[in-house]
Formats: C-alpha cells, structure tokens, sequence
C-alpha cells in the first residue's frame, strides 16, 4: 500500500507534483493529532514516539536497500550529519511535540503547531542568505502567534492548572523551532531522502525509546484495538510523510520557507480531525478565532505579491 501511494504521487511533474505532494503530506500530519491523542491515554509521550518511529524506520527500510548504490557506506561518510538530523527533525522535535500534546487539547495543539511555517520563515531569515524575511512575512508572523495569544486568553491558560497548557503550547513552538533546523540540515544531505527518512528517524526513535524507558518506565501492550490501529496509522503517516517532505526539499529551486507554507492547512485540518474524532474535544469561540488568525495569516504569505498587485 505504501509503495502504491509514493509510486503514484511522484508520477506527477514540475510544480503540480510538489503541490500534490505538500498537500498530501499536510494532510497525513493533520490526522496525527487525534491519534497521538488516542495513544498517549494508553502510552506515555517518550516511549510513544520512541516506538513509533522506529518501527517507521523499519517500515522504509525495502524502499532504498536495494536501489541505493553502496547504501551503508552513504550512511557511515554522513554519519555526523544524519545524527543531527535526527537530534533536530525526530529527539527534539518529537519528544517536545509528543510532551506538548499531553498538556494540550488536539485541536488546540493543531493551531499552535500550525505556526511552524513561520517559524521556518524566521529561522530561513536568520541563516540563509537568499530566503529573507520580508515586511508580509513579520505581519503574518505577528498576526499567527497573536492567535495564540487568543486561544490562551480564551482558555484563560494561565490559571490553575491551566498553566501546564502554556508549558505545553511553549512545548509546540519549540518543537517547531527544532523542525525548522532539521529541515535546513535536510537540504545539506544530499543522499536519498527515503534512506535518510528511514535511518534519522529509526535513530531518533531508539533514543526517544531509551529516554521513556528511563523515565517513563515499561508500557503496557495489553491495550484495546483502539490504540493499535490509532499507533499504526502513527506509523505509517511517519514513514510517508517524511520520506515525501525530505524528497521535496531536495528538489532544485524550492526554497524550504515556501515549502513549509503549505502547512498553513495543518491547523485548520488538524483541529477539525480532532474535535470530530475525539469525543470529549469541542471547539470554543476562542479556538475558532485563532484558528482563523493563523490560517489566515498562512494564506495571506502564501499568496504571491503580483497577485496582491
């Protein structure tokens, strides 16, 4: 099923097949919320996407072994590279987002983690000399984070316990932050992106593993089939997305801030999947209106400056 779906969409060319693509991937990571959801009430946020993600690894492991020339010797000559690849793109960001969704509702976590393009936006800014932050990416920038400032207002974050969500929305945009790094360190690896998908995050997810058994203790595995088909599908998505994302951001021209625009649908996607699927999730007015700041503030970046002309 897999092979059948990254088969088909890379039959796609020139910019329609990076649209098609982008699109594709926002959406599986969309679907991810109400399923980290499912599965944290069974499993603690470490050993979650330790085990995830190593088994996504294994999972894309027939994809390059056989049609990567001299595969090992790639992985030992980028050894320091693919480590830090994985420290950025799966250790930090996913030990912070798995973390950030146990202190945040799904939808909520889905519209805070929907600034991550404009976080890319400002890293990209800050270490690259071609990708500048222009004055409709600041705007954008401060019109996405102030409906954050909505959503905690709203949900009046910081009082009570409440404020473990600040804790866990802070969480979210440094996770992030981690994934902006990790898609700049991308682009400097020049190896198969369905290898290097495969081999950081099995990386990753090995010590994400040791991290949550250290901390975390042992999980249960007698768990209902609920939890099974929400952590398969976790996996998968991991396996896809990923592999799909690394492979765009090696094309020529596309410059990773563009790129990462595309998330803008994450957040609205994202919060729907989770006020449908879960049940004890309802969106408030204060979600919905910084729901809107956010996508709005995306739509309007993504939208070239002749149009605006």
């Amino acid at each position: 099923m897999e092979k059948t779906i990254i088969t088909t969409l890379t039959n796609y060319s020139g910019k329609t097949k990076t649209i098609v693509l982008a699109i594709f991937c926002c959406l599986l990571w969309a679907s991810a919320f109400a399923g980290v959801k499912i599965c944290l009430q069974y499993w603690p946020p470490l050993t979650l996407a330790g085990i995830r993600f190593m088994i996504a690894g294994v999972l894309l492991v027939p994809f390059w072994l056989t049609r990567v020339e001299q595969p090992f010797l790639q992985i030992r000559q980028n050894v320091w590279r693919l480590l830090l690849v994985s420290l950025l793109q799966t250790i930090l960001l996913y030990g912070l987002f798995n973390s950030g969704m146990a202190l945040v509702p799904g939808g909520i976590a889905a519209i805070v983690t929907g600034t991550s393009p404009l976080t890319m936006a400002v890293v990209a800014h800050a270490v690259t000399s071609d990708d500048k932050l222009s004055w409709r990416k600041s705007i954008c920038l401060l019109i996405a984070f102030a409906g954050i400032a909505v959503i905690a207002i709203s949900r009046k974050s910081w009082q009570g316990d409440g404020g473990l969500e600040i804790v866990g929305m802070l969480m979210l945009v440094l996770a992030g932050l981690s994934g902006a790094f990790g898609n700049l360190a991308v682009r400097k690896l020049r190896i198969d992106p369905f290898m290097l998908n495969s081999v950081q995050i099995f990386i990753g997810g090995v010590v994400l593993l040791a991290s949550g058994l250290c901390f975390e203790g042992v999980p249960e595995f007698q768990l209902p089939f609920t939890f099974y088909l929400g952590f398969g599908w976790l996996a998968l998505l991991s396996a896809v997305a990923f592999s799909l994302w690394f492979y765009l951001l090696h094309q020529p021209g596309i410059k990773p801030s563009e790129l990462n625009m595309w998330k803008f649908i994450i957040p609205v996607f994202g919060a729907i999947f989770s006020w449908v699927i879960l049940q004890d999730e309802n969106p408030g007015i204060g979600a919905i209106v910084g729901m809107v700041c956010v996508a709005g503030a995306l739509v309007f970046y993504s939208i070239e400056p002749r149009k605006l002309k």
